[in-house]
């Protein structure tokens, strides 16, 4: 597959999909990245759902996004009150975790980063509670160590996606912060698999600086942007629909363009694309 021409294949209209994608996006302040799933808001094959609690951040979101996303002001977590941590609203670590001493100053920089400048009690809210926000088909969280609490406390709107982008730290930068691998044991258990990594981020640790650079890292590991997806060794159980926006995402938002192929042939082997269809979509060309 080649770059990007202006006879890029529209997937979406090639699947007869019904109705625009939802996205989840908690913690979606728009900080220092483009999210993955820009390119089907801007071709207008989904809507965003944004939750970010810190006032802070939603003018940011609004003019990222216009008319295109609802911002739901909630602090998800597990319906409790907590203690919000507020850091600077640049550095990205405001947190209903507290952040650990030890694992800061381990690092360069991450003492100023994750300067609590306040503290604010606040009412969280379960993701199943929220009942005006509609079944979710791709979920992406950063939300600063909460992510699993989250999922735990929001199986019935997550029930049906087929995409889950998630911050997973190796070295925890918060208080009971769950790991990477307390997370990818959980996700298993619910039918995900690790698809790709979107970033692996490394850092310098103190007092040891790279070329007068703090941000040239070592080789310890921080954390990393990682993408699970439902177990593609049982599409069998995926509905049509599914599929469908499976490889929607697949083809839009991962350019994984052999995962978008193998779930077209499992559509074509229920009859419901042509046989050959995967070949139709092969031989047109690819987003950059």
């Amino acid at each position: 597959m080649s770059g990007q021409t202006q006879a890029d294949i529209k997937l979406f209209d090639f699947l007869k999909l019904e109705r625009p994608l939802q996205v989840a996006d908690a913690g979606s302040s728009a900080i220092a990245e483009v999210p993955i799933y820009k390119n089907l808001l801007d071709n207008g094959f989904a809507h965003l759902n944004a939750f970010e609690g810190d006032d802070r951040q939603i003018a940011g979101i609004r003019k990222a996004y216009g008319d295109k996303v609802s911002i739901y002001k909630n602090y998800l977590f597990d319906g409790t009150t907590q203690t919000l941590h507020l850091a600077h609203p640049e550095s990205g670590m405001t947190s209903l975790l507290k952040p650990r001493s030890d694992a800061l100053s381990f690092f360069n920089g991450f003492e100023q980063f994750g300067r609590v400048e306040k503290t604010e009690t606040v009412k969280t809210d379960r993701l199943d509670d929220i009942d005006d926000l509609p079944q979710i088909d791709f979920l992406k969280m950063d939300i600063q160590g909460a992510e699993l609490t989250v999922l735990k406390n929001g199986a019935r709107k997550i029930q049906s996606c087929l995409a889950i982008q998630l911050e997973v730290s190796y070295i925890c930068l918060y208080e009971n912060q769950p790991s990477f691998g307390d997370v990818d044991v959980w996700m298993r258990s619910k039918g995900y698999v690790p698809h790709c990594f979107l970033d692996v981020k490394r850092w310098s640790i103190a007092p040891v600086v790279f070329n007068n650079n703090f941000r040239i890292p070592g080789n310890q590991l921080l954390e990393s942007d990682i993408v699970y997806i439902k177990d593609p060794l049982r599409a069998a159980d995926l509905t049509n629909t599914q599929l469908k926006i499976f490889a929607v995402l697949a083809h839009y938002c991962f350019k994984s363009f052999d995962l978008c192929v193998f779930l077209l042939r499992e559509l074509e082997r229920r009859g419901v694309l042509d046989g050959n269809s995967h070949i139709k979509y092969l031989s047109k060309p690819s987003p950059a």
